[in-house]
């Protein structure tokens, strides 16, 4: 297809994911055709640094021709097999190399598609396993408020965003929710005046709000507690010291599986293979995806504990559950090779030691008028966008709406930086650059957001 005739296809037939179509009426939809290391490049060949990893997914960066390489190999040789009843080398030789990397004994590698799917696996893993342990009750799950956890229809219950939501239900029952950890707004969260100010004591507080709710709908009706170590949705909430110490404890108390949601953060997006080794804590699964094969090819998981794979060792008893792609050996192999980059270039290292600098030139922005709170971990923060600092007064609807898709979104990219400028929650930008960025990459950022953000300032 010539260039014209690309932009004419998408504007007429392709249908894009979570995109307000009518913003392309009249205009064209943003083609971008290349990528190298931590830019990519539009059909006119204009260059953007892209401060989201694609979306939280270019771990290694962009044109990495030895994962082309390895998908083309692995495609030669064995294209396509499934993990129903039967094996592959490359999955494998993955489930393995993933034990070997987890905490804990969490040594059970089910392979997907992508995040929602793990995270739709661990729901029903967790029913399941109840059943079989005699507790039939326990099929009901927490997770926090404004939390993402996916679009499939377990997924999407879990997740803790109304607006996306509202118009798929009726939706699976069971999901209940709890506050999350935004410190910047722990006194509106809480209702305890101050409490910003304690970070410790907001961490009891917020994990003690999910023990309520176990307990308001009875330890012996939930299965398990849904969390991401640091929260996507509303701008990159870490959790406060002693919150997970605290949830594993409730969650032992209760006899209630913690789920660690890393989609986004594992594979070194925190600086750690994966998210609870930053914040001490071993989950009873983790599910992830995006990052394992650097985006290369789609692959997720869910990394289950050896116990909970226990009932399924011996007798008749099956998980009745997969899905045609998973596990798929090009995939495999492709994340293979990604984790050998990680190894060969010391990814993990160059990400906690570059972390306090990110931090550092994002905190530079704290001088705007408009940016009210920077929170997050390794390379992975949000910038939260305020009306009056004094008083964290937020955008109303209309204001966010001009704002952020009026505006900022817009402007941002014209100005050379991909990046999301989100209001699930109040209004933010985020940003999750590569991980082989450094100060150079931290620089750019800064001095496009500075300039976009004042503007946007001078518009209200």
């Amino acid at each position: 297809m010539t260039r014209p005739d690309v932009l004419k296809a998408a504007h007429d037939n392709l249908w894009m994911h979570f995109t307000r179509h009518s913003s392309y009426e009249g205009g064209e939809v943003p083609m971008i055709v290349r990528g190298e290391g931590a830019y990519i490049y539009d059909i006119h060949g204009k260059r953007y640094l892209d401060g989201l990893a694609g979306l939280f997914v270019v771990q290694v960066g962009h044109g990495r021709a030895e994962l082309a390489e390895a998908a083309a190999k692995q495609a030669q040789e064995l294209a396509f097999f499934p993990l129903w009843s039967y094996a592959h080398p490359k999955a494998a030789e993955l489930a393995a190399r993933l034990a070997e990397l987890t905490p804990g004994d969490l040594n059970r590698v089910f392979f997907t598609t992508g995040g929602g799917e793990a995270v739709e696996s661990a729901w029903k893993l967790a029913k399941q396993y109840y059943k079989l342990k005699g507790k039939p009750l326990k099929t009901k799950v927490v997770s926090r408020a404004i939390a993402y956890h996916g679009t499939p229809q377990g997924a999407l219950s879990i997740t803790g965003i109304p607006a996306l939501k509202q118009v798929f239900e009726p939706l699976v029952p069971g999901a209940i929710k709890a506050p999350n950890t935004n410190l910047y707004r722990a006194d509106e969260i809480s209702g305890f005046p101050g409490l910003e100010k304690d970070a410790e004591a907001f961490g009891r507080w917020a994990a003690d709000q999910i023990g309520k709710a176990i307990e308001m709908e009875g330890p012996d009706t939930v299965a398990a507690v849904f969390v991401e170590p640091v929260q996507n949705a509303g701008g990159c909430f870490p959790p406060p010291p002693g919150y997970f110490r605290r949830l594993r404890e409730i969650c032992d108390a209760h006899d209630v599986l913690l789920v660690s949601d890393e989609v986004i953060c594992a594979f070194g997006r925190l600086g750690t293979m994966f998210g609870g080794q930053k914040f001490d804590y071993v989950p009873d699964i983790i599910t992830c995806a995006k990052g394992l094969t650097s985006g290369y090819s789609p692959i997720g998981a869910m990394i289950a504990s050896e116990r909970l794979f226990e009932p399924f060792k011996h007798g008749t008893e099956t998980f009745a559950h997969g899905y045609t792609f998973g596990g798929h050996p090009v995939s495999a192999a492709v994340a293979l090779a990604n984790l050998d980059i990680f190894e060969r270039e010391g990814l993990l290292e160059h990400v906690t030691a570059n972390e306090p600098v990110f931090k550092a030139t994002l905190d530079r922005l704290l001088d705007l008028p408009i940016v009210g709170d920077v929170r997050g971990s390794g390379y992975f923060y949000g910038i939260e966008l305020v009306k009056d600092k004094s008083t964290k007064r937020t955008f109303n609807e209309e204001e966010s709406e001009r704002m952020l898709r009026g505006f900022l979104s817009k402007a941002l990219f014209d100005a050379g930086l991909y990046c999301r400028a989100d209001d699930r929650g109040d209004p933010v930008v985020q940003l999750a650059p590569p991980l082989i960025c450094g100060p150079k990459e931290f620089d750019e950022i800064e001095s496009i957001l500075r300039s976009v953000l004042t503007e946007a300032w001078a518009r209200l």
